[in-house]
């Protein structure tokens, strides 16, 4: 392990500041205290700091030298609708929302590297840190782009990490092209004729179109993708009905299609509508599908993956980053910063055993033995991308 000494020297301190942040979680676009907490620390360290975009983002700028050059590094700010079970000292003290996902310790890490990189000042160029809101299922990152990150703050890359409790700490996985899948929605309602259920003749019983529905839906990926292409349907809501004797009026059916290129994405929502308008058609019977496509693949660049490969392999050695890692289909709204921006998103070990809680669990609490090796790597990485002449 080959730490960043300043990073390695904060770690006391960062994790002070990841049980703060824990202990005070805020969800989507509501991280004010978060946010302040964040630009307070940025200014201490004595950075320009710009606040507002999203809403509750923060921008923290480093300038060093003469270089025109610049890149940017991301940290999500958000938690979860999660009622805590960690039994953490620090755990959370807002009822119903907790860092089930270790936006406390990204956020943590990246203020470590920004005190760490101003400190050693070896850089020659310009670092942007992105503190991003509404990562959780609100495209905070598609919000931030849209309102001008990258028109106001010009940055040749974008890079982003995320805590990863399958591997092992000290370790980092990122590969070239997808990494995380892309996040649709769906909702089916389908109306029938409710009636008795003593006298079902007298109805067009919804039901039976769910029960189709469902199982016709599933066949999609099987029967309609190429064996190599991978893709996910996943009905998981069903509401109808409200007592045991009565046959609904109708039947709501709600999921998600997670998937990695559009073609499938577009074979997908496609199948879909002909599935639901054909089923209904069967039952004599009305249906609509509502198809949203929320967050894109998150697809890293080639040069910059390589940029990504060269600073964790400084700080862990080559053979603890895994440069070929199966692409996971949960999604990430960092990929509409990767729509606007080459970079490169990388998965940071936080695994403590095959009992360490997964993300979005109730008993997760992100693995402070990673916050030095985190910090560490984004000071690598700009270190790296905008180096000073020695």
């Amino acid at each position: 392990m080959n730490l960043v000494p300043e990073a390695a020297a904060l770690e006391p301190e960062l994790r002070g500041w990841r049980h703060h942040l824990h202990a005070h979680p805020e969800t989507a676009f509501e991280e004010k205290a978060t946010s302040a907490f964040v630009a307070a620390k940025l200014r201490d360290m004595g950075l320009e700091v710009h606040t507002g975009l999203a809403g509750t983002g923060v921008i923290g700028v480093l300038r060093h030298g003469a270089s025109g050059e610049a890149v940017g590094l991301r940290a999500d700010l958000d938690a979860l609708h999660i009622h805590e079970q960690s039994g953490a000292p620090h755990a959370s003290t807002h009822d119903g929302r907790m860092h089930a996902c270790g936006h406390d310790g990204h956020t943590t890490m990246l203020l470590g590297a920004a005190k760490a990189l101003a400190q050693r000042k070896r850089i020659d160029g310009t670092v942007y840190f992105i503190f991003q809101p509404a990562e959780e299922n609100e495209g905070g990152g598609r919000v931030m782009v849209e309102q001008g990150l990258f028109d106001r703050y010009p940055m040749r890359a974008v890079y982003g990490m995320h805590n990863w409790p399958t591997l092992p700490v000290g370790s980092f996985a990122m590969r070239e092209g997808p990494q995380m899948g892309a996040f649709d929605i769906f909702e089916i309602v389908a109306t029938g004729k409710g009636a008795h259920a003593a006298m079902p003749n007298l109805g067009k019983d919804p039901m039976l179109f769910a029960s189709h529905a469902i199982g016709a839906l599933q066949s999609i990926v099987s029967r309609n993708l190429h064996p190599l292409s991978a893709g996910v349907v996943s009905v998981t809501q069903v509401h109808a009905g409200d007592t045991w004797n009565v046959i609904p009026n109708e039947v709501v059916l709600r999921g998600t299609v997670r998937s990695f290129d559009r073609e499938v994405q577009d074979t997908i929502e496609r199948r879909m509508r002909t599935i639901v308008d054909g089923i209904a058609a069967t039952f004599e019977m009305t249906a609509t599908l509502r198809y949203e496509r929320r967050y894109p693949a998150t697809v890293n660049s080639a040069a910059e993956t390589g940029h990504a490969i060269a600073a964790a392999s400084a700080v862990v050695g080559r053979e603890r980053v895994d440069t070929d890692p199966v692409p996971n289909m949960a999604s990430e709204d960092f990929a509409f910063m990767l729509q606007a921006k080459p970079g490169c998103y990388v998965w940071l070990g936080t695994g403590k055993g095959p009992d360490t809680p997964l993300l979005h669990n109730p008993r997760y609490d992100f693995n402070d033995d990673a916050l030095a090796i985190g910090a560490s790597y984004w000071v690598t990485l700009a270190e790296q991308q905008l180096p000073a002449a020695r």
